[in-house]
């Protein structure tokens, strides 16, 4: 598994599919995910269309660096956030959203790659947003899949899929491989697949079982602030997907992101929740393939 510094003090694990010549393609995963959420075949399949395919691990995810020297008590922040107290809030948090997009981009720099096809997933559609606006020169065009805006009134959850969310798994692996369950309630409701949830579990808890990291992934995400003036002014081509079945991040944050950036265009899923289920991979794939050509 490569490692790369991308910057003083943090090293991002990282996985490259396709042939270098071809247009790069940046994958951003999401919050608490690794890399491998983005599905191997699925990284094949765009690799085979033409896509020189990159994923890697966000910091405090996976393989990559860690920050356990600045301890998130999850419960105790959401309680501090609720209560207004921002300034308390920011100070639990070592890093943000901006030092997550960092990161992608360092990882970039170290691959020799001046610009690439940037797609966000969730968080990772937060983080994908944040290169844009702040480096839109290094991004060719920018994906952002079942993510939002950073503004409150949009994309909302249920509370049973918040609910779902913030209960902790457990720490043994039948426990937490069962615990994949839980996420049926954002999954698309004609193809959610606990099964393929129950592999990824395993195969995340195998690679590298890291509850820690997602106070301070929560932190950064919660804390980014609102984008939206930010979107406005932003002039990167982009494609908005979003599944009408998502309840983690309701469709409204999608609908919301491509009408605050000039000339977007938006692709609603039917059937898709918070996650990409294997039969709708082609759709998804095709809309990938025709943003980025």
């Amino acid at each position: 598994m490569p490692i790369a510094e991308v910057s003083p003090g943090v090293s991002l694990a990282y996985e490259v599919c396709g042939d270098p010549g071809d247009p790069p393609v940046l994958l951003v995963m999401g919050f608490g995910a690794q890399m491998i959420a983005w599905h191997e075949d699925f990284c094949q399949a765009l690799a085979d269309r033409g896509r020189y395919v990159i994923r890697y691990d966000n910091r405090d995810s996976g393989l990559s660096t860690k920050f356990d020297d600045h301890p998130v008590d999850v419960g105790r922040f959401i309680a501090t956030v609720r209560s207004g107290d921002t300034a308390a809030a920011l100070a639990m948090v070592p890093y943000g959203l901006r030092d997550m997009a960092d990161d992608g981009l360092g990882l970039l720099t170290v691959l020799g790659v001046e610009r690439a096809h940037v797609v966000g997933a969730s968080m990772g559609g937060m983080i994908a947003q944040t290169m844009a606006i702040s480096r839109p020169e290094r991004v060719l065009t920018l994906t952002s899949m079942m993510s939002s805006t950073g503004e409150s009134a949009y994309g909302r959850s249920t509370p049973e899929a918040q609910a779902a969310l913030f209960s902790p798994r457990p720490s043994d692996r039948e426990g937490y491989i069962a615990a994949a369950d839980r996420e049926l309630v954002w999954a698309s409701r004609r193809y959610g697949d606990p099964v393929a949830l129950r592999e990824l579990a395993a195969a995340s808890y195998d690679r590298a079982y890291h509850p820690a990291g997602i106070g301070r992934q929560l932190g950064a995400m919660v804390l980014s602030g609102s984008r939206a003036d930010a979107l406005r002014q932003l002039r990167v081509p982009t494609l908005v997907i979003h599944g009408l079945d998502d309840t983690l991040i309701d469709v409204s944050g999608g609908r919301r992101t491509a009408e605050l950036v000039p000339g977007a265009e938006l692709l609603l899923v039917p059937d898709m929740g918070h996650d990409r289920p294997r039969p709708l991979w082609p759709e998804l794939i095709d809309a990938l393939v025709t943003h980025t050509g």
